[in-house]
């Protein structure tokens, strides 16, 4: 979760926006964004995912096939 959380930090803070405008912005609660940015993993999807369309992006299913692909097993 580090590398969302980092993302997530790193696009706020070039469009300057504070956590608590972030938050208004793309309808979510305060609390939301922070444990998205502190890397937490107990996360409701659907919310990441309204944070994250704020940025053209969103999470879903990847296939363990093509998640292995190029690592040495």
């Amino acid at each position: 979760m580090d590398r969302l959380a980092d993302f997530v930090k790193q696009r706020r803070k070039e469009v300057n926006l504070t956590q608590e405008e972030f938050a208004e912005r793309t309808g979510v609660a305060l609390t939301v964004i922070r444990k998205i940015e502190q890397g937490k993993t107990n996360l409701n999807v659907e919310k990441v995912n309204q944070v994250l369309a704020m940025f053209g992006h969103e999470l879903g299913p990847v296939s363990m096939q093509k998640s292995l692909k190029g690592c040495d097993l």
